[in-house]
């Protein structure tokens, strides 16, 4: 398939990610760990501010799950406005400024919602020697709501997208929104990818969770994501390989598609399960003397996988450039990549 303007649309929870060396004084000042991850409480709010006026080399990179996919796959496809993002940020303010300048700088289309009560949503990546203490703040990115799809441009990009890519983390903001999206993709017979993306979100979100699962043609999760939401549904194993199959045998909207679950499990093979077969896929296990900073390899890695499944590419091509992706990633600080991938 030839690649189009707008061929996927993401929607999530968008942040913009601060990232910079500071001393264990501004740790303390805020109550932060090293090698911590938190969501930022009323005392640390100030705390991204501080960090512009007190250390002049930091590092501004989109991010949120969602985003970061979005962003991996753009980069991969080189195709301008290959890919749309849909996320909440605060009314043109500050940081989302530079959010939504940094977005397209890669090349990726913004729709964002815009809002009146909240700032743009801001993660602070605090490095120590070779320690990073995550702390943050949704703020804005928890009001997404369903109004923004009410309008007829923004919906012109849902129709003109033949993919869509969400990960669970937005049913913490806004499943109607989600919904609405599942069932334009079901109706249509476009394709709809999900990413379990947490352990709690199968435990403390199942209700909305188990709302979108018949829409997902395509599942994403790890080995303890895969776990999590086994225990939740009573699958009464504890066998990924099973799990997987269960996962695969859950009910579905959309017949005219079979759905496909993808199981990522650390350095062991990934798991694909598809038309009630399983296919484990090698991956190739890194030096660890090069691996500079693991977040966002996940994230990385379904951009990878989805760059080459909007391009009917094999199933063994889209996990090679997942792979690859990750690699790539896990070698340099923060969800960020080299301005051309060398991927063949």
């Amino acid at each position: 398939m030839a690649v189009s303007e707008g061929i996927i649309l993401g929607m999530g929870n968008p942040l913009l990610d601060l990232s910079s060396a500071v001393d264990e004084a501004f740790l303390e000042k805020y109550g932060l760990k090293a090698n911590d991850a938190i969501l930022a409480e009323e005392k640390h709010k100030p705390m991204y501010e501080d960090m512009e006026k007190t250390y002049n080399k930091i590092e501004y990179i989109p991010g949120g799950a969602t985003q970061n996919s979005i962003k991996v796959v753009q980069w991969l496809l080189k195709v301008p406005n290959a890919t749309t993002f849909m996320g909440c940020v605060g009314n043109h303010d500050h940081f989302g400024k530079i959010l939504e300048e940094k977005a397209h700088a890669i090349g990726v289309n913004t729709r964002y919602q815009y809002d009146n009560k909240e700032p743009t949503g801001t993660c602070g990546v605090l490095i120590t020697g070779d320690s990073r203490s995550l702390c943050a703040n949704l703020a804005a990115a928890n009001n997404f709501n369903e109004s923004h799809l009410d309008n007829h441009e923004n919906w012109a990009f849902i129709e003109k997208a033949k993919f869509y890519y969400i990960a669970g983390f937005f049913l913490t903001v806004s499943p109607p929104s989600l919904l609405r999206v599942a069932k334009h993709a079901c109706e249509q017979n476009k394709l709809l990818a999900f990413n379990l993306s947490a352990p709690f979100l199968c435990q403390f979100f199942k209700e909305p969770m188990m709302e979108a699962i018949p829409y997902v043609d395509l599942l994403f999760c790890n080995e303890t994501e895969a776990a999590t939401f086994a225990e939740q549904q009573d699958f009464g194993t504890t066998d990924l390989k099973e799990i997987g199959l269960k996962m695969c045998d859950l009910p579905k909207k959309n017949t005219q598609r079979k759905r496909m679950v993808v199981i990522t499990h650390g350095a062991e093979p990934t798991l694909i399960f598809s038309d009630g077969k399983l296919t484990e896929y090698p991956i190739n296990v890194m030096d660890k003397n090069k691996i500079v900073d693991t977040n966002g390899a996940g994230d990385a890695f379904v951009g990878g996988f989805l760059s080459q499944l909007v391009q009917s590419k094999s199933i063994e091509e889209c996990v090679r450039c997942g792979n690859y992706a990750a690699t790539t990633i896990i070698q340099r600080s923060g969800c960020t990549f080299p301005e051309q991938p060398d991927y063949a």
